[in-house]
């Protein structure tokens, strides 16, 4: 029998990270182009200026790449059982960063036709540029199948713990956390979604129940338990 807990990206989901994944390679094109642009016009001692501005404008670019490129691993990630996929969707941010300068860094460092100072400065802040891009598309907290499935698992027993529905709960468009109260502070007067704590997961990836939502959850439950005990001894 199917788990009916594991988690299944919607087709919704799906569609969002493959637009995220676009916008992602079209940030890195541009790059691309930026970073051959700068080899073959501004590796000269009287373009230090503009070339310091280009690894600037490189890095900032190849990190909205790299941050459309989690977003969609989040909305739909892959399966921890094939590692080499696991690997390449969840760090491809963090090899295109490096990409997107590594070849500049190289040509700066061997150049015959520019300064040792110039060398010096634009080869340093390229490669510290180098290295932001690189860090910065990394994923430290790879989302999986397994991984979501597991949580929804965990998230599921602590709300029936708390006497919430796990079967019915609200999230808003641009919320990162599901809501077992429907007048939430957060979400009251919003446009919210409802459904299972597993199609919070399926649809936006959702991260955790919302802390004013537990709290208000775990002060019912506790004055659920004391009434039925007064009615018990009664």
């Amino acid at each position: 029998m199917t788990d009916p807990n594991i988690f299944v990206a919607t087709p919704e989901a799906k569609g969002k990270a493959k637009q995220l994944r676009i916008y992602a390679f079209v940030a890195w094109i541009v790059a691309m182009a930026a970073q051959v642009f700068a080899i073959l016009k501004l590796i000269r001692d009287d373009k230090l200026v503009l070339m310091i501005i280009a690894i600037v404008a490189i890095l900032a670019t190849a990190i909205v790449g790299s941050t459309f490129w989690k977003k969609s691993n989040k909305l739909d990630p892959t399966s921890e059982k094939n590692p080499t996929r696991f690997f390449l969707q969840n760090q491809l941010g963090a090899i295109m960063g490096v990409m997107c300068l590594l070849p500049m860094v190289i040509m700066i460092f061997t150049s015959n036709t520019i300064s040792g100072k110039t060398k010096a400065i634009a080869g340093s802040a390229a490669a510290v540029a180098m290295t932001a891009a690189g860090i910065s598309g990394v994923e430290f907290d790879a989302a999986s199948i397994e991984k979501y499935t597991a949580e929804i698992k965990k998230q599921n027993k602590e709300a029936q713990s708390f006497g919430i529905n796990s079967g019915l709960v609200y999230w808003s468009k641009a919320g990162n956390k599901y809501h077992a109260f429907n007048d939430c502070q957060y979400i009251k007067g919003k446009s919210v979604s409802s459904g299972s704590i597993k199609e919070s997961w399926e649809q936006k990836g959702i991260s955790e129940l919302c802390k004013v939502c537990k709290k208000k959850a775990e002060k019912t439950s506790t004055t659920s338990d004391v009434k039925e005990l007064i009615e018990v001894e009664n």
